[in-house]
């Protein structure tokens, strides 16, 4: 006879088994999660109180998983186990909303707007007149990675296992506008092939002379954004800095061409989440991976980017619309202005400026000036200029040459004899640089095109004397006396140009619009020549000439 199966007899899970695998299956969560999530333990960070509900969701759902009786949910149990965690995730429900509510505008229009201080200044006396255009940085990122794209395909010992990072930073290079990008690992595989040796060099790209070169490092970095696991850049500084909020970070080198992230902290200044602002900075160093933290006065003055154009408008607007407080933002809009909703660039004193015209909340098409943020020092100029905004101008710029189709990049702003105006690129549908045109902010219909930067601004001059405008360089000229060993006059953008081809190899060029009597220089003559200090392309643009003396 066959004997009967005795049933299984369910064994419950004993009271100490309830509490202890929730909570390891609550503690595994913390750690894979934190390490894989990466948020700053900082009560100041909403991100943080997120993560907190979904660990109570873990062992809530665990505990209920441990008090299950064949397949039936013990929902006394259940209730006995979950009952704190629950009563925890309603405090974290009050902290955000409540959080949330302090930190809003409605209550905190005056600390939104008392982030900032801005200085009014006189446009004439902080711009410098534009001889050259060597201080701005007119290309855009997605140009910037076209011409840096083709330099990395020409080095076919890299192309093969890295690629260029997505994000160029712009930095001031030994007194002139640069965009770098380091190099990042294709893919997991690359990296796993190439972790030992790391990432050898960074991509700069000329901004002025759209050209772009490869530089590699004495030390290879380690620590970068494709890199996994321990070597992962953002993970690296979470585990140094586990309770900063990192606002965004940028990688720069220094005046030897060592590379470092700059990464920006912030911290609320309205309540427990509002009117974020940056307050220290970190300086990490990809090669080794050791850093320093920086409070903002203390910042070396090589570092560029502190506080990235993003928030310099978003701060420059809560000053603009809720200086008057948060009702007239909403309805009167007494004095409120914002900033345009793009930016460039100017290198001034050895430091990077944010560009970005003012106009009213009506968001007319018109400035009633502009605003120069300083990215390493947060601090604020206002010019009022009133003119056309910016992208009124690139309309304009565009319109200029229509039939090619060409798309003008946002500009930024230079003095030229006093007045001020917008520079900028026009570019092809592939994104490559065409030609450049300038725009007078006052009258906007005064525009000027050429193929580089100096046959622009030749036309530029050449319209404002049409119109009586004074456009005379005063500033950084000096004085030479050379003899005369080739004279030639060409026509460049309509522009008759002579010429003139010294003994010392040196070239000088002058307009004959602008100085008729240029076609008196002959060859053997000697000449003294006021021209500006720096060449362009190897060639020094005459400003003046004082007659001939003999030898």
């Amino acid at each position: 006879m066959s004997q009967e199966k005795k049933p299984v007899r369910y064994r419950e899970p004993s009271g100490a088994w309830k509490v202890i695998v929730p909570c390891a299956c609550t503690v595994l969560y913390c750690l894979i999660s934190f390490y894989l999530v990466l948020p700053a333990l900082s009560i100041y960070n909403s991100g943080f109180w997120g993560w907190l509900l979904s660990i109570c969701a873990v062992f809530m759902v665990s505990a209920a998983f441990c008090t299950t009786r064949k397949m039936t949910f013990d929902t006394k149990a259940a209730g006995r186990i979950v009952k704190y965690p629950f009563y925890l995730i309603l405090a974290i429900i009050a902290v955000l909303v409540i959080g949330g509510i302090s930190s809003a505008t409605l209550f905190n229009a005056r600390r939104f707007a008392g982030l900032i201080e801005v200085e009014t200044a006189r446009f004439e006396e902080d711009m410098p007149e534009t001889t050259n255009v060597n201080n701005i940085a007119l290309m855009d990122t997605a140009s910037a990675s076209i011409i840096g794209n083709r330099t990395l395909g020409s080095l076919s010992q890299v192309v093969s296992q890295y690629v260029i990072s997505n994000t160029y930073s712009q930095i001031n290079y030994r007194n002139t506008p640069k965009k770098v990008a380091n190099l990042e690992y294709a893919d997991f595989f690359k990296w796993f092939q190439n972790r030992s040796e790391g990432v050898p060099g960074l991509v700069m790209v000329d901004p002025l002379n759209n050209t772009a070169e490869y530089i590699r490092f004495s030390k290879p970095m380690k620590y970068v954004e494709s890199a996994y696991f321990g070597k992962d850049l953002k993970r690296a500084l979470r585990f140094a800095y586990p309770t900063k909020i990192f606002h965004k970070y940028y990688f720069e080198i220094d005046d030897e061409g060592n590379p470092y992230y700059i990464v920006s902290c912030k911290k609320p200044h309205a309540g427990l989440f509002g009117a974020m602002d940056v307050n220290e900075v970190i300086i990490f160093n990809p090669c080794d991976g050791t850093s320093k933290l920086y409070a903002l006065e203390d910042v070396p003055s090589w570092v560029d980017i502190v506080f990235d154009g993003d928030l310099a408008s978003e701060k420059y607007n809560w000053y603009g619309t809720l200086s008057g407080g948060f009702w007239n933002s909403v309805i009167g809009n007494k004095n409120c202005k914002r900033a345009t909703s793009d930016y460039g660039y100017i290198v001034l004193n050895d430091d990077v400026w944010y560009f970005t015209g003012v106009t009213s909340v009506n968001e007319d098409e018109s400035n009633i000036g502009f605003i120069l943020t300083n990215a390493r020092t947060g601090k604020y100029k206002f010019y009022p200029v009133i003119g056309a905004e910016e992208y009124s101008a690139m309309h304009a710029a565009e319109g200029e040459v229509q039939e090619k189709g060409y798309q003008a990049s946002f500009p930024s702003l230079i003095n030229v004899g006093g007045q001020a105006t917008y520079i900028m690129v026009l570019k092809d549908s592939g994104g490559l640089v065409k030609l450049y045109a300038l725009v007078n902010v006052e009258k906007y219909s005064m525009v000027a095109t050429g193929a580089t930067q100096q046959e622009a601004m030749s036309s530029y001059r050449k319209l404002l004397e049409r119109d009586g405008i004074t456009a005379v360089i005063t500033d950084n000229l000096k004085s030479v006396t050379v003899e005369v060993t080739d004279v030639r006059m060409i026509n460049v953008g309509d522009l008759p140009t002579v010429y003139v081809t010294a003994s010392d190899g040196r070239v000088y060029k002058g307009y004959l619009n602008q100085d008729e009597s240029l076609v008196l220089i002959r060859v053997g003559d000697w000449i003294n020549i006021s021209c500006e200090d720096t060449a362009v392309e190897g060639i020094y643009t005459i400003r003046s000439w004082f007659g001939k003396k003999e030898r």
